[in-house]
């Protein structure tokens, strides 16, 4: 069982959670792309990971809920120009800042604290695995939709390159 405290710390400090995200993304000379943008655009865009996964942690894991999240923001990414490679890396910057959370922040106050934290990273971990699967098909999704229809790559050459099975496909 998640600690209630956790939960509500995930939901209720998740500009906090992004500010810590920003100074990682800041450190990393890899991800150009988010380097690029100003300071409150990256929080504004890492702070909705973290009610998410407080629900996900009080709640179990809804794939279908963090399935569509997690496409949406591959999709969007792949629409503002983002490599798929630096939008996996700065997921798991995402992951690390909440790791680092459990085990430092949040195991201070007791040694229950830090058997459920042990616990509970495994379903934070699972979380962004899981999204990173998503993302990346939501990426590939958008890819291929944009070939398609904006730079006129015939069907045949796509599937021949492309063999995931995307959601818009019967």
């Amino acid at each position: 069982m998640v600690d209630g405290i956790l939960i509500d710390t995930l939901d209720l400090k998740a500009r906090d959670f992004a500010l810590r995200w920003k100074d990682l993304i800041r450190k990393a000379p890899q991800l150009k792309q988010y380097n690029e943008m100003e300071d409150a655009a990256l929080i504004e865009a890492d702070a909705p990971f973290y009610p998410l996964l407080g629900r996900t942690l009080d709640r179990g894991l809804d794939r279908a809920v963090v399935g569509d999240f997690f496409v949406k923001l591959g999709k969007s990414r792949m629409d503002e120009g983002f490599p798929v490679s630096e939008v996996i890396y700065a997921v798991s910057l995402t992951e690390q800042v909440v790791i680092s959370y459990l085990m430092t922040d949040f195991v201070l106050d007791s040694t229950v604290r830090m058997y459920q934290a042990m616990g509970t990273v495994n379903q934070v971990a699972e979380f962004f695995l899981l999204g990173c699967f998503y993302l990346t098909k939501g990426f590939l999704e958008a890819t291929y939709t944009k070939m398609n229809t904006n730079d006129a790559v015939s069907e045949a050459f796509l599937r021949k390159y492309f063999k995931d099975d995307f959601f818009f496909k019967q």
